[in-house]
């Protein structure tokens, strides 16, 4: 076999990732035979390969890339902060400038009824770190019988080995032994699939009711807290009605439980406000974010939680007795200058604003294919979108898995020079930077309408058709 290192660059890059590198939620001995498909450079909302084929980037990376690639400034505060203090450990009661200041910037711009911050370096440990701090909380209480976690269907809460339990997806728990005996789920509030879906007021109803229901069944003095997203992102972008976060707000307090809001995908801009929890006034307990925080450019995440979670756990503890919770970079110094590079141009730079501005040619475009043979529903809030196929619109029926139609719609808008999530359950999912514009979203939406007749002109896939 010849040695990478004598191949071209290209080659070897290939051969050295299939012999070494894992990645991420992927078919391990598909991906040996496949090989990656490498990224050699991203500007605004483009990315490059490395054999030079361009892409527009319509998921924003993994829904994260909010101000797009190749931002001077974000590029400057690191570079500015690696070289005045590339690091600061937060034990020892040490602190950086950058994570004080981040830390009171997200107080700021959140719910009010969070107060207090503790800094992550994602999205799986913010969930990891909340139901860590949930634990402690009511044991602090003196309640050490309520331990059980209730989620929705479908939902996504990273894959750490707790969070992933929370997660209602298969694929996250097959041979993982997950979910755990204390973590639970209620239906989806999918307006699409749901059978009060044309309803919005039975619909969140029924979800009310589905959580009264589970926690009756749990006993009250044993269940913790319900986690959910205020739209369910990997779990197909399913987008509940307008009120549901409010309603299950209320139907926590009623049941004495903690409310948390996981905003991984939907804060900084994603839906229009700077979070999703602002739309509708609701104050969580706690509140996990990432992603758009650092726009992808470094990782970061964080666990906010109110002052009567905070001081409950506080005061819960020995005097002068630490709480037991801590990573080597919780708070790290480059990721909250980046944090707080990313927050001024969201803010003060336009982002958040363009975003708003241009969500209406976002909604016009998803719309406009609900035409297409392929296409059984559109669905949208500020820059998150779906497109959800259907081999047959009156029943709504989807596609054989034989078919493989996933990968090939994915590969297939590759091809096309668009990027974008393809679900296994034909489920499309769009998360465009803030910073796209009219012309670019021309262009996403000419690829995108190329790329289902491509696939619909397959003979198997007419076929499959109704």
């Amino acid at each position: 076999m010849t040695h990478p290192t004598a191949l071209p660059a290209h080659a070897a890059l290939d051969a050295i990732d299939r012999a070494h590198l894992i990645h991420p939620v992927a078919p391990w001995r598909t991906h040996e035979e496949r090989g990656p498909t490498v990224l050699a450079s991203g500007q605004g909302s483009w990315l490059t390969d490395a054999k030079g084929h361009q892409l527009l980037d319509a998921f924003a990376g993994l829904w994260c890339v909010n101000v797009g690639y190749g931002q001077e400034s974000v590029v400057q505060a690191a570079a500015q902060q690696m070289r005045t203090l590339p690091y600061a450990t937060g034990y020892f009661h040490f602190g950086s400038e950058p994570a004080i200041r981040l830390a009171d910037k997200l107080v700021q711009i959140t719910p009010a009824s969070l107060t207090r911050v503790y800094l992550t370096l994602g999205g799986s440990e913010s969930v990891d770190a909340a139901v860590r701090f949930i634990v402690q909380y009511y044991n602090a209480l003196g309640k050490p019988s309520k331990k059980h976690f209730i989620s929705l269907e479908r939902g996504y809460h990273g894959s750490s080995s707790t969070g992933a339990g929370l997660t209602a997806l298969p694929v996250f728990h097959r041979g993982f032994d997950l979910p755990l005996p204390t973590q639970h789920y209620i239906p989806s509030p999918n307006p699409y699939r749901h059978a009060d879906g044309a309803d919005p007021e039975a619909l969140i109803a029924s979800s009310v009711a589905a959580l009264r229901a589970k926690v009756a069944e749990l006993g009250a003095d044993n269940v913790a807290a319900f986690f959910c997203e205020p739209i369910q992102g990997s779990g197909g972008v399913i987008i509940p009605p307008k009120g549901w976060l409010k309603a299950m707000r209320a139907a926590t307090r009623e049941l004495d439980i903690l409310f948390v809001v996981d905003e991984v995908i939907t804060g900084f801009g994603r839906t229009g406000p700077m979070f999703a929890c602002d739309a509708e006034g609701v104050e969580p307990d706690l509140l996990t974010m990432a992603k758009g925080l650092t726009a992808g450019y470094v990782p970061m995440g964080a666990t906010m939680m109110s002052e009567k979670v905070y001081a409950a756990i506080a005061d819960g503890a020995p005097a002068g007795a630490p709480i037991g919770h801590g990573a080597t970079y919780s708070g790290h110094p480059v990721s909250a200058a980046v944090a707080l590079e990313v927050l001024r141009l969201y803010e003060e730079g336009g982002v958040l604003a363009n975003g708003q501005r241009v969500a209406k040619h976002f909604a016009a475009g998803l719309d406009a294919l609900r035409s297409h043979p392929l296409v059984g529903d559109s669905r949208h809030r500020g820059l998150l979108g779906a497109l959800e196929l259907v081999s047959d619109k009156a029943s709504k029926r989807g596609f054989d898995a034989s078919l493989g139609l996933a990968d090939r719609i994915f590969r297939t808008g590759y091809r096309n020079g668009l990027v974008f999530r393809s679900f296994g359950d034909h489920i499309l999912g769009f998360a465009p930077a803030l910073t796209f514009s009219e012309d670019e979203f021309a262009q996403m939406f000419a690829r995108l309408k190329q790329t289902l007749d491509d696939v619909l002109a397959e003979p198997d896939v007419r076929a499959s058709m109704a």
